[in-house]
């Protein structure tokens, strides 16, 4: 009996457009291949977009990101789906039908030209989120100054007139008549030759961490609100600012492995990057308040990359950031200050630090929805919730399931360098499916 073969679809979908995403989907284009890239923010960019400088050079993560962003939004060959989920996937490698929602953004990103009044003009704000609520935003809004698109989506929750039916503000100011209040979800369907996930991580939230405040005390923050804090387009433009009442924080405490290698009561895995954006964070704390002292627990420093080790060291002797080697046992609020209490295990001795400001290193985690799209595409997660690949050693970014790959922190923790990598072997694995015969 003669076999049928047919050419596999020369499109690949990419479910996820941080860093690794944006890294995968490039390459895939660039090499003539189409990309349908789905995002579930209303811009790309991930959590590198949220980032301040980057390890171990310093530089600035918006100047190394924006082109890349800029270059997926131009792209020919990348159909970029904004605000959208994959709702369902059927179909076997080479031929891979999918069904992606794209949520309503209550604005008609056809006539919107990003000018902004609408946000300028939008009376109600909130916490925002891409700032880890230490600015506002508005019920109006875009993730950030650089977001690509540059559109703007309306919050439901926070809309006034969504919820009290009146305002319609954006509406009234808007020059190109974009606003559409009337708008709903639409689908969209797509065949596609492979798939590549990278739905990036979470972060430990502080509530489930009562040792240090369980999020009830304003200045203790998590590390990447103290990015934003050190961020030119973050609440305070780049200045040190604590968040209790904007005043310099002369004292800082960070604290790693928050979370993290704690079997017992929280997670057992090393997050992997801790220890090196801790010690860029001192630093760029020291570069903005000259006469402030820093301290790092830690309980040891793991620093395998290129430059890294040289970087802490960097810390401590140059820039006379205290490392004390040691478990946190307590943070409390007194007298205006946050004490910290803990131990250093080199001397013997216990520590008692009246901090300005703590910064919390928590344990990097899955994101909650891939469980949800691990069990709609037969992908197998370990017991923790990452995505797992058919052989760590010889297959790190293959799955079980043919013809679906896996980049970036989807797997676990990973620095920016070996997300890039691991996107861009997923990248070759997928075009590897898509331009065969199957």
């Amino acid at each position: 009996m003669a076999v049928e073969r047919t050419k596999a679809v020369p499109r690949v979908l990419v479910v996820g457009a941080g860093i690794a995403g944006m890294q995968a989907a490039l390459d895939i284009a660039n090499a003539g291949y189409e990309v349908v890239l789905v995002e579930r923010l209303p811009s790309i960019g991930g959590r590198m977009a949220q980032l301040s400088e980057t390890f171990p050079t310093l530089d600035c993560s918006q100047c190394i990101l924006t082109p890349r962003t800029v270059e997926v939004g131009r792209h020919p060959n990348i159909q970029l789906l904004t605000y959208s989920e994959v709702e369902a996937v059927t179909g076997q490698a080479g031929h891979f039908q999918v069904r992606i929602r794209r949520r309503a953004a209550y604005v008609d990103w056809e006539k919107c030209t990003g000018c902004g009044l609408c946000q300028e003009k939008c009376p109600s704000k909130v916490p925002a989120e891409f700032q880890r609520g230490l600015g506002p935003r508005k019920a109006i809004y875009t993730l950030s100054p650089q977001a690509v698109p540059n559109k703007p989506v309306i919050d439901r929750e926070s809309c006034i007139y969504f919820q009290k039916g009146r305002c319609r503000a954006c509406e009234k100011f808007c020059p190109t008549g974009a606003i559409a209040y009337e708008q709903t979800d639409t689908f969209v369907e797509t065949e596609v030759g492979a798939i590549i996930l990278a739905t990036g991580y979470d972060l430990y939230p502080l509530e489930r961490m009562p040792e240090y405040g369980g999020g009830n005390i304003p200045d203790v923050i998590d590390a990447l609100a103290f990015e934003r804090l050190l961020s030119a387009s973050g609440p305070t433009s780049g200045k040190v600012r604590r968040p209790s009442d904007g005043a310099e924080p002369r004292e800082v405490v960070f604290i790693q492995c928050a979370g993290s290698r704690e079997p017992q009561r929280h997670w057992p895995h090393c997050s992997k990057i801790c220890c090196m954006y801790s010690a860029k964070q001192a630093i760029l704390y020291r570069h903005r308040v000259h006469d402030g002292q820093a301290y790092i627990f830690y309980i040891d420093i793991r620093s395998p990359g290129k430059g890294y080790d040289e970087f802490i060291q960097r810390a401590m002797e140059k820039e006379d950031v205290v490392y004390l080697r040691g478990k946190v046992s307590r943070v409390f609020a007194e007298d205006g200050k946050v004490v910290v209490l803990g131990a250093d295990t080199l001397s013997g001795q216990q520590v008692r630090i009246a901090a300005d400001l703590v910064v919390v290193a928590p344990a990097l985690i899955p994101r909650p929805d891939t469980r949800r799209l691990a069990e709609m595409l037969g992908v197998e997660i370990d017991e923790r919730g990452w995505l797992t690949a058919a052989n760590g050693d010889l297959q790190p970014v293959e799955t079980n399931r043919p013809g679906i790959f896996l980049a970036g922190t989807a797997v676990g923790p990973m620095d920016i360098p070996e997300t890039v990598a691991h996107a861009s072997a997923a990248a070759a694995k997928a075009m590897a499916v898509v331009k065969r015969e199957t």
